[in-house]
């Protein structure tokens, strides 16, 4: 199959749909890995003798590593073809997942997380890059959709997992779940995934990669520690300080490069541009809402994380449920209009937390959770799909990372944000809860603004550039 062929007709073919399948199935493994561990970190410090301050960095160490891959993503894919980084950055990650699974110590384990973070971290993007080009933009909304649904649903589903796994095997069994899905997937892609045409090589802006490898991790380890702590410590003024200047470094060393790492010309259109801030506000209302709402069962209700993550599943569900009708939203209607509504669900769904109390009836919760559920599909698949649409083909692979990039950012300090209010409010958990609910609000309406900029735009070829 070849992107021409797949461009001809609106219809989509059963070989699509299981390249659909394939690549989903890699984004899932990477999104559960995010999480799962999470609800095992003290039996696998009991089981390597670790403390607990050693053992969370299990679960640190692949979300940093995470960040740190991200921006290669698009250059590795130009350069070597998307084909071959997605089938390498599968096979390292299933890999890394059978070397955490016997490391004998919990150093080792670690250094295995950051390995398998560093693939892990590439499955998404590239996989985003080969669909986009596989299926063109007319019909990209209904395949990012279902993509949408396997990125949505594994970090929900992985403490629901983890705890059931722990259940019943050891802990290593934590990561040798994922050693079917890669070797079925692996396989699968070898023979689904099509042969794009590779760019011919250009140099390697090396001030620009240390500059984003050094601050884009350190912008979400300082993030992290914020909402850890539950105020800014002299170790997150610090390194966030310096994240900054790294960024904003690298930013002004970009635009003065014929060859950036990444494009970050790409801005100055005014529908990369509105896609991008809606990136970067999905990505803070949906890891902002996971936290969030995690705490708020924890805290509020006196529930085991377990118990927590059981509960939150109502927030995923809707996800999914909506994620592929959402896809076929966008491909009829355009990405604009589904944004819009999107924002007005999600800020009519949230803004109750502002004032509910903690022990409001379950129903109501469960109702306006998956209200919030059903928005971040309606919104996080429209954007993405907009930034898209709003590049030629050869652009794709760095307006992916680029968004891919926006959303982390997004979702660390939307996180972040969200912990440190509910942990420092004086009036403890609950007011703390009510505070949190605002900047979610806010997120849902700067989604709103971005889908507003994208209906403007909507007139003058076709929410963004047709050359995909």
């Amino acid at each position: 199959m070849t992107a021409t062929a797949a461009r001809s007709g609106d219809r989509i073919d059963g070989r699509t749909w299981r390249l659909c399948s394939v690549i989903a199935a890699g984004a899932f493994a990477s999104g559960l890995d995010a999480t799962i561990v999470n609800v095992g970190l003290a039996a696998i410090g009991d089981a390597l003798g670790a403390p607990l301050s050693l053992t969370q960095w299990v679960a640190s160490a692949y979300l940093l590593a995470l960040a740190v891959s991200l921006p290669l993503a698009g250059r590795l894919g130009t350069r070597w073809g998307v084909r071959r980084l997605w089938l390498t950055a599968l096979g390292g990650f299933t890999a890394a997942s059978v070397l955490c699974a016997a490391a004998p110590t919990v150093e080792t384990l670690i250094a295995a997380r950051v390995v398998q973070g560093l693939a892990g971290g590439l499955l998404i993007p590239t996989g985003q890059t080969i669909l986009g080009l596989a299926v063109g933009p007319e019909r990209l909304g209904r395949v990012m959709g279902t993509l949408g649904l396997a990125v949505a649903a594994a970090p929900a589903a992985g403490g629901l997992i983890g705890g059931q796994v722990l259940a019943a095997a050891p802990w290593p069994w934590l990561f040798l779940i994922n050693v079917p899905i890669g070797v079925a997937a692996g396989a699968l892609g070898f023979r689904l995934i099509p042969r794009f045409p590779t760019a011919p090589p250009v140099p390697l802006h090396r001030t620009g990669l240390v500059l984003i490898t050094l601050g884009l991790p350190a912008l979400v380890f300082a993030a992290t520690r914020w909402g850890e702590a539950g105020r800014l410590t002299a170790d997150v003024l610090v390194i966030g300080a310096a994240a900054i200047v790294a960024l904003g470094w690298f930013g002004a060393a970009s635009l003065r490069t014929d060859h950036p790492l990444l494009d970050l010309r790409l801005f100055a259109a005014p529908a990369f541009r509105a896609s991008a801030v809606g990136a970067f506000f999905a990505g803070t209302l949906i890891f902002g809402s996971g936290i969030l709402f995690a705490l708020y069962f924890q805290l509020g209700r006196g529930l085991s994380p377990l118990d927590a993550g059981t509960s939150l599943l109502g927030l995923a569900g809707a996800t999914c449920v909506i994620s592929p009708f959402t896809g076929r939203w966008v491909d009829r209607f355009g990405p604009a209009p589904v944004v819009l509504v999107g924002s007005v669900l999600a800020t009519v769904a949230v803004a109750p937390f502002a004032v509910l109390p903690a022990d409001a009836p379950v129903c109501l919760v469960q109702a306006l959770l998956a209200a919030v559920g059903a928005s971040i599909s309606l919104v996080a698949t429209p954007v993405t799909v907009a930034a898209y649409r709003a590049v030629s083909a050869g652009q794709l692979p760095g307006a992916i990372t680029q968004v891919n990039i926006l959303q982390r950012i997004g979702g660390s300090l939307g996180g972040a944000l969200c912990a440190v209010l509910v942990a420092s409010a004086a009036g403890g958990p609950a007011a703390g809860f009510h505070l949190a609910a605002i900047p979610l609000v806010v997120s849902a309406i700067g989604c709103g603004v971005a889908g507003a900029l994208l209906y403007r735009r909507r007139g003058s070829a076709q929410d963004g550039a047709d050359g995909l």
